[in-house]
Formats: structure tokens, sequence, C-alpha cells
């Protein structure tokens, strides 16, 4: 998001974090501003209306007051209001941005928990166990399928077994608004592990590392890249020996098959 739209939605997700660390339930807030995304998404004349710049603030503070009072709480009502008071590039920026401050609600809501660090592994873990499983992840990557009837299913697998933040967040990738789910997804882990001021590497290697393995390489990274840096394993036997490290848009190719790869191509000319 730029310009115009990138301001507007800092002040939103400001207003967000003030609101969360100054007592309000992050996850009911969480909830509603994905609720209010949910309507903007299937009202494309109210995104509109809302993101109009010719329109007065005073009469787009009505518009959502007599839609969204007694529907959303007080802070939700607050953000959205911050939003709808914003300038946007597109009508669909704001809809983006009130996703992005729900996403920040329920992570700031576990930060304060002391519970980041695991909601940002549950993630990962779901989006792995979704990647495995061909049948769940066709389900939850066909987009013929209502979003509510994918979200029933993840409450089904995931309700008592993992964090309040974690089953709202994963609900909400389902959507994938943006983009494809698991991508939806790893962009929350991302997110998480963003607010916890770290990197994160994905390592993909023949066998699972063991702690002392993990500890070295997360130590080595961090040395290369200046920043705490946690590490995610993926087990693939298929590279035989040695691991893939994927940091961002970099790509450390280490493993076996890899360096088999490289010298067939090199003896094809």
């Amino acid at each position: 998001m730029r310009g115009v739209s990138a301001g507007t939605r800092d002040a939103v997700l400001a207003v967000v974090e003030d609101e969360v660390r100054g007592g309000a339930d992050a996850r009911e807030l969480g909830d509603d501003l994905f609720a209010v995304v949910d309507v903007l998404d299937s009202a494309p004349s109210l995104r509109r209306m809302l993101t109009n710049p010719s329109s007065a603030n005073e009469a787009k503070e009505g518009l959502v007051g007599s839609l969204f009072t007694d529907k959303i709480g007080e802070p939700a009502l607050k953000a959205l209001t911050t939003a709808t008071a914003g300038r946007w590039n597109s009508a669909r920026d704001l809809a983006h941005a009130l996703e992005a401050a729900g996403v920040e609600a329920h992570l700031t809501g576990a930060e304060q928990a002391g519970e980041l660090e695991e909601a940002e592994d549950e993630l990962f873990r779901f989006g792995r166990l979704v990647h495995g499983d061909p049948a769940l992840r066709t389900v939850l990557s066909d987009r013929a399928m209502p979003v509510a009837r994918k979200q029933e299913l993840v409450s089904s697998l995931l309700e008592g077994k993992v964090r309040s933040s974690t089953l709202s967040l994963v609900g909400q990738a389902v959507a994938a608004r943006q983009r494809p789910f698991e991508l939806t997804l790893d962009d929350f882990v991302q997110i998480a592990a963003g607010r916890r001021d770290q990197l994160v590497a994905t390592v993909r290697a023949a066998y699972d590392l063991d702690e002392t393995e993990r500890s070295r390489l997360a130590s080595a990274l961090q040395g290369i890249y200046g920043k705490a840096v946690h590490v995610n394993v993926i087990v693939e036997p298929a590279l035989l020996g040695g691991a893939t490290i994927e940091i961002g848009d970099e790509v450390i190719d280490s493993s076996v098959a890899g360096r088999l790869e490289h010298a067939r191509r090199k003896m094809a000319g």
C-alpha cells in the first residue's frame, strides 16, 4: 500500500494499537474489524461512498454509525471512523487496511498475553499441516466454496487446540482476500515475527533439526542479517542432505539435491 493510503492505514493501525494497550478486548476488536471487512467486500458501492474524497467526514461518520453502531464495539467503530476520515488511493485499500488492523489487534493481544511466539508457531504449523494434506489444501483453496464453510471446517479442526488469536487469524486467512490461503497465512507469520523484531527463516531439510542445530543456524543467520532469526523447519527427504533456507525473497540452497541439479545444468551447458 502506497501514497495517501499508506498514511491512513498507519493512522488506523495506531488507533488499534492504542485501543488494545488501553484495555480493549483484542479478540473482539480484531473479529469486529474482520466483520467490517466482510461487509465492505460484499458492498462495492459502500466502499466507494466511504472513500469518496468529496464527501464530508460528518456524512461518512453518520453512515458508519447508522450501519455499524450496536453491531461492533466502540474500539472497532473508532478505528473505522478514523479510516473513513482519511484519504485512499482506491476504495479497496480501505478494506485491506482494516484487515491489516484486525491482524494487528489479534497479534497485539497475543503479545500482551506473552503468547506471541506461540501464536506464530501455531500459524506456521497449521500452514504445514495444510500443505501436507492434499484434500484439506484443495478444500481451503477452493474459491467456489463459501468462506463461512471453510471457517467452520477450520474451527472444527482447531477449536480448543490453539489460542483464540490463532483461530481468528486462520479463519481470516481462508478468505484469501489478496493472496492464496497459504501465502496469506505466511504473511501473518511474518507480521508476528516482525512484532518480535525477528526475521523468519524457513528451512527445508532432509531430516528434522534438533534444538542445538536450530540454535546454531539461528546464530549464524543472525550474524549474516544483523537481526534475530526464528527458524521454522520443514522436513523434505527428497533433498537427500543439506538444506535450503528461505528468508524473505532470498534463498540459500546447500542441499545435496540442489548441488546435483546445479552440476547437471553445468554438464548440459
